[in-house]
Protein backbone atom coordinates (compact mmCIF):
# COMPACT_ATOMS: atom_id res chain seq x y z
CA UNK A 1 0.00 0.00 0.00
CA UNK A 2 3.04 2.26 0.86
CA UNK A 3 4.60 1.62 -2.53
CA UNK A 4 1.60 2.39 -3.96
CA UNK A 5 1.20 5.98 -2.29
CA UNK A 6 4.42 6.96 -3.08
CA UNK A 7 3.53 5.85 -6.72
CA UNK A 8 0.48 8.02 -6.73
CA UNK A 9 2.19 11.04 -5.25
CA UNK A 10 4.72 11.14 -7.75
CA UNK A 11 2.95 10.71 -10.58
CA UNK A 12 0.77 13.51 -9.05
CA UNK A 13 4.13 15.85 -8.97
CA UNK A 14 4.77 15.01 -12.36
CA UNK A 15 1.81 16.39 -13.33
CA UNK A 16 1.82 19.21 -11.69
CA UNK A 17 5.76 19.84 -12.93
CA UNK A 18 4.34 19.46 -16.54
CA UNK A 19 1.09 21.64 -16.47
CA UNK A 20 2.05 24.77 -18.36
CA UNK A 21 1.11 24.88 -21.68
CA UNK A 22 3.91 24.85 -24.87
CA UNK A 23 2.64 26.47 -27.84
CA UNK A 24 4.15 26.93 -31.17
CA UNK A 25 3.69 29.68 -33.06
CA UNK A 26 5.00 31.65 -36.20
CA UNK A 27 5.31 34.99 -36.88
CA UNK A 28 5.76 36.99 -39.60
CA UNK A 29 8.74 39.58 -39.55
CA UNK A 30 8.27 42.42 -41.84
CA UNK A 31 11.61 43.61 -41.49
CA UNK A 32 13.00 40.21 -42.56
CA UNK A 33 10.17 39.48 -45.04
CA UNK A 34 10.06 35.84 -43.77
CA UNK A 35 8.25 33.98 -40.83
CA UNK A 36 10.04 33.66 -37.51
CA UNK A 37 9.17 30.89 -35.08
CA UNK A 38 8.60 30.61 -31.38
CA UNK A 39 7.85 28.51 -28.10
CA UNK A 40 4.94 30.18 -26.08
CA UNK A 41 4.86 28.83 -22.35
CA UNK A 42 1.86 29.89 -20.67
CA UNK A 43 1.54 28.71 -16.68
CA UNK A 44 -1.12 27.15 -15.42
CA UNK A 45 -2.64 29.67 -13.69
CA UNK A 46 -3.49 30.88 -17.42
CA UNK A 47 -5.96 28.91 -18.13
CA UNK A 48 -8.01 29.56 -15.05
CA UNK A 49 -7.25 33.27 -14.64
CA UNK A 50 -8.84 35.72 -16.49
CA UNK A 51 -5.99 38.35 -15.69
CA UNK A 52 -3.25 39.43 -17.78
CA UNK A 53 0.25 38.85 -17.59
CA UNK A 54 3.42 39.97 -17.48
CA UNK A 55 6.01 37.97 -20.36
CA UNK A 56 9.30 37.15 -20.08
CA UNK A 57 11.13 37.07 -23.34
CA UNK A 58 14.48 34.39 -22.99
CA UNK A 59 16.65 33.76 -25.85
CA UNK A 60 19.08 30.73 -26.89
CA UNK A 61 22.64 30.74 -27.85
CA UNK A 62 24.56 30.50 -30.91
CA UNK A 63 24.16 27.66 -32.89
CA UNK A 64 20.89 26.95 -31.49
CA UNK A 65 17.21 27.60 -32.14
CA UNK A 66 13.59 28.72 -30.38
CA UNK A 67 13.33 25.08 -29.24
CA UNK A 68 16.63 24.97 -27.59
CA UNK A 69 15.19 26.33 -23.97
CA UNK A 70 12.21 23.35 -23.60
CA UNK A 71 14.64 20.77 -24.95
CA UNK A 72 17.72 21.25 -22.86
CA UNK A 73 16.31 22.77 -19.38
CA UNK A 74 13.86 20.07 -18.18
CA UNK A 75 12.96 22.36 -15.21
CA UNK A 76 12.10 25.01 -17.29
CA UNK A 77 8.09 24.46 -17.53
CA UNK A 78 7.93 23.89 -13.60
CA UNK A 79 10.04 27.10 -13.60
CA UNK A 80 7.33 28.83 -15.38
CA UNK A 81 4.52 27.54 -13.30
CA UNK A 82 5.89 28.45 -9.83
CA UNK A 83 6.67 32.18 -10.86
CA UNK A 84 3.67 32.10 -12.57
CA UNK A 85 3.81 34.68 -16.03
CA UNK A 86 4.64 33.97 -19.67
CA UNK A 87 7.64 33.14 -21.26
CA UNK A 88 8.62 33.79 -24.90
CA UNK A 89 11.06 31.81 -27.08
CA UNK A 90 11.67 33.71 -30.06
CA UNK A 91 14.10 32.07 -32.93
CA UNK A 92 16.88 34.23 -33.39
CA UNK A 93 18.50 32.50 -36.33
CA UNK A 94 21.75 30.14 -36.32
CA UNK A 95 23.80 33.30 -34.96
CA UNK A 96 22.51 36.40 -35.39
CA UNK A 97 23.47 37.79 -31.80
CA UNK A 98 20.36 39.94 -32.14
CA UNK A 99 21.18 42.94 -33.71
CA UNK A 100 20.50 44.79 -37.10
CA UNK A 101 23.65 43.93 -39.43
CA UNK A 102 25.34 46.46 -40.78
CA UNK A 103 26.71 44.42 -43.45
CA UNK A 104 23.56 42.12 -44.00
CA UNK A 105 20.30 43.81 -44.38
CA UNK A 106 18.54 40.66 -44.29
CA UNK A 107 19.31 40.02 -40.69
CA UNK A 108 17.05 42.05 -38.37
CA UNK A 109 17.12 40.18 -35.28
CA UNK A 110 17.01 43.69 -33.17
CA UNK A 111 13.55 44.86 -34.88
CA UNK A 112 12.48 41.76 -35.03
CA UNK A 113 12.61 40.25 -31.03
CA UNK A 114 12.66 44.06 -29.84
CA UNK A 115 9.36 45.27 -31.51
CA UNK A 116 7.79 43.20 -34.18
CA UNK A 117 7.50 39.71 -31.62
CA UNK A 118 6.06 41.74 -28.40
CA UNK A 119 3.64 43.17 -30.54
CA UNK A 120 2.42 40.04 -31.66
CA UNK A 121 2.27 38.40 -28.31
CA UNK A 122 0.44 41.58 -26.89
CA UNK A 123 -1.95 41.22 -29.31
CA UNK A 124 -2.89 37.31 -29.37
CA UNK A 125 -2.68 36.86 -25.95
CA UNK A 126 -3.45 38.22 -22.62
CA UNK A 127 -0.28 40.47 -21.64
CA UNK A 128 0.47 43.55 -19.39
CA UNK A 129 1.64 45.19 -22.30
CA UNK A 130 3.85 47.54 -20.33
CA UNK A 131 8.08 47.60 -19.95
CA UNK A 132 7.14 47.52 -16.38
CA UNK A 133 5.65 44.25 -17.19
CA UNK A 134 8.34 42.92 -20.10
CA UNK A 135 11.92 41.43 -19.10
CA UNK A 136 14.40 39.68 -21.57
CA UNK A 137 17.29 37.43 -20.66
CA UNK A 138 18.99 34.73 -22.20
CA UNK A 139 22.39 32.68 -22.69
CA UNK A 140 26.01 33.24 -23.94
CA UNK A 141 24.60 34.92 -27.57
CA UNK A 142 21.32 35.64 -26.06
CA UNK A 143 22.54 36.77 -22.59
CA UNK A 144 24.55 39.18 -24.97
CA UNK A 145 21.41 39.95 -27.13
CA UNK A 146 19.13 40.24 -23.61
CA UNK A 147 21.26 43.20 -22.61
CA UNK A 148 21.54 44.36 -26.11
CA UNK A 149 18.01 44.82 -26.57
CA UNK A 150 17.06 45.67 -23.16
CA UNK A 151 19.40 48.72 -23.49
CA UNK A 152 18.80 49.80 -26.86
CA UNK A 153 14.48 49.49 -26.42
CA UNK A 154 13.80 50.83 -22.82
CA UNK A 155 10.87 51.52 -23.61
CA UNK A 156 10.14 48.01 -24.22
CA UNK A 157 11.72 46.21 -21.18
CA UNK A 158 12.47 46.94 -17.61
CA UNK A 159 14.34 44.37 -16.86
CA UNK A 160 17.45 42.45 -18.36
CA UNK A 161 19.45 39.12 -17.45
CA UNK A 162 22.13 37.33 -18.77
CA UNK A 163 23.59 33.76 -18.38
CA UNK A 164 27.22 33.26 -19.54
CA UNK A 165 26.62 36.21 -21.37
CA UNK A 166 28.93 37.01 -24.79
CA UNK A 167 28.84 40.67 -23.38
CA UNK A 168 32.57 41.39 -25.14
CA UNK A 169 32.96 39.50 -28.06
CA UNK A 170 36.34 41.31 -29.49
CA UNK A 171 38.41 39.20 -27.74
CA UNK A 172 36.90 36.64 -30.24
CA UNK A 173 36.87 38.44 -33.83
CA UNK A 174 37.23 35.24 -35.37
CA UNK A 175 35.00 32.84 -33.63
CA UNK A 176 31.07 32.36 -34.05
CA UNK A 177 30.08 34.00 -37.14
CA UNK A 178 30.07 37.26 -36.09
CA UNK A 179 32.01 38.62 -38.67
CA UNK A 180 29.53 37.78 -40.85
CA UNK A 181 26.88 40.55 -40.06
CA UNK A 182 29.63 43.00 -38.89
CA UNK A 183 32.41 42.63 -41.13
CA UNK A 184 35.97 41.78 -40.21
CA UNK A 185 37.17 42.96 -36.85
CA UNK A 186 40.23 44.75 -38.31
CA UNK A 187 38.58 47.14 -41.00
CA UNK A 188 35.18 47.21 -39.68
CA UNK A 189 36.43 47.95 -35.94
CA UNK A 190 33.74 50.92 -35.28
CA UNK A 191 30.88 48.22 -36.07
CA UNK A 192 32.15 45.84 -33.06
CA UNK A 193 33.00 48.86 -30.60
CA UNK A 194 29.32 49.94 -31.07
CA UNK A 195 27.70 46.53 -30.72
CA UNK A 196 29.44 45.22 -27.18
CA UNK A 197 27.59 45.38 -23.80
CA UNK A 198 30.32 46.56 -22.07
CA UNK A 199 30.07 49.96 -24.07
CA UNK A 200 26.52 49.94 -24.53
CA UNK A 201 26.05 50.47 -20.60
CA UNK A 202 27.52 54.13 -21.83
CA UNK A 203 23.96 55.15 -22.37
CA UNK A 204 22.92 53.80 -19.25
CA UNK A 205 21.66 55.79 -15.92
CA UNK A 206 20.98 54.11 -12.60
CA UNK A 207 17.44 53.02 -12.39
CA UNK A 208 17.27 52.56 -16.25
CA UNK A 209 16.95 49.03 -16.02
CA UNK A 210 16.48 46.22 -13.38
CA UNK A 211 19.80 44.62 -14.56
CA UNK A 212 21.12 40.31 -13.18
CA UNK A 213 23.87 38.51 -15.02
CA UNK A 214 25.97 35.25 -14.05
CA UNK A 215 28.51 33.31 -15.47
CA UNK A 216 30.48 30.20 -14.37
CA UNK A 217 34.11 30.74 -13.50
CA UNK A 218 35.37 28.11 -15.56
CA UNK A 219 33.43 29.50 -18.79
CA UNK A 220 35.63 31.36 -21.51
CA UNK A 221 33.15 34.82 -21.25
CA UNK A 222 33.92 34.76 -17.15
CA UNK A 223 36.91 37.96 -17.46
CA UNK A 224 34.35 39.70 -20.31
CA UNK A 225 31.50 39.75 -17.66
CA UNK A 226 34.04 40.83 -14.33
CA UNK A 227 34.73 43.63 -17.01
CA UNK A 228 30.82 44.80 -17.33
CA UNK A 229 30.26 44.37 -13.34
CA UNK A 230 33.51 46.21 -12.76
CA UNK A 231 32.19 48.96 -15.73
CA UNK A 232 28.95 48.80 -14.21
CA UNK A 233 30.02 49.55 -10.27
CA UNK A 234 31.99 52.21 -11.75
CA UNK A 235 29.38 54.19 -12.88
CA UNK A 236 27.38 53.41 -9.96
CA UNK A 237 24.51 51.46 -11.94
CA UNK A 238 22.81 49.08 -9.31
CA UNK A 239 22.77 45.61 -10.76
CA UNK A 240 23.10 41.35 -8.93
CA UNK A 241 25.99 39.64 -10.07
CA UNK A 242 27.22 36.64 -9.27
CA UNK A 243 30.10 34.24 -10.32
CA UNK A 244 29.28 30.03 -9.56
CA UNK A 245 31.01 26.92 -10.03
CA UNK A 246 30.05 25.86 -13.59
CA UNK A 247 30.84 25.83 -17.60
CA UNK A 248 29.41 27.10 -20.39
CA UNK A 249 27.19 24.75 -20.50
CA UNK A 250 23.60 23.30 -19.89
CA UNK A 251 24.02 22.28 -16.88
CA UNK A 252 24.82 25.18 -15.96
CA UNK A 253 21.44 27.10 -17.82
CA UNK A 254 19.31 24.56 -16.03
CA UNK A 255 20.40 26.19 -12.43
CA UNK A 256 20.67 29.64 -13.62
CA UNK A 257 17.31 30.66 -15.35
CA UNK A 258 16.07 29.62 -12.03
CA UNK A 259 17.54 32.35 -9.55
CA UNK A 260 16.82 34.73 -12.86
CA UNK A 261 12.90 33.64 -13.35
CA UNK A 262 12.52 34.23 -9.24
CA UNK A 263 14.66 37.76 -9.85
CA UNK A 264 11.87 38.73 -12.64
CA UNK A 265 9.46 37.62 -10.54
CA UNK A 266 10.41 40.07 -7.55
CA UNK A 267 10.72 42.98 -10.44
CA UNK A 268 7.01 41.95 -11.44
CA UNK A 269 5.84 42.08 -7.78
CA UNK A 270 7.41 45.52 -7.16
CA UNK A 271 6.12 47.00 -10.00
CA UNK A 272 2.49 45.31 -9.44
CA UNK A 273 1.70 43.46 -12.05
CA UNK A 274 1.91 40.37 -10.95
CA UNK A 275 0.43 38.54 -7.60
Amino acid sequence: MRKIVIIIILFAYTLFAKAATVDTIVVYSASMHKNVKCIVILPEKYKTDTAHFPVLYLLHGYSGSYRDWIDKAPDLLHTVDVNGYIVICPDGNYGSWYFDSPVDTTSKYETDVALEIPAYIDAHYRTIATRKARAIAGLSMGGHGALYLAIKHKDIFGAAGSMSGGVDFRPFPDNWDIKKDLGDYTSHKNNWDKNVIVNLVDSLQNGDLKIIFDCGVNDFFIQVNRNLHQKLADKKIDHDYTERPGEHNWTYWNNSVKYQMLFFRQYFIENKVLN
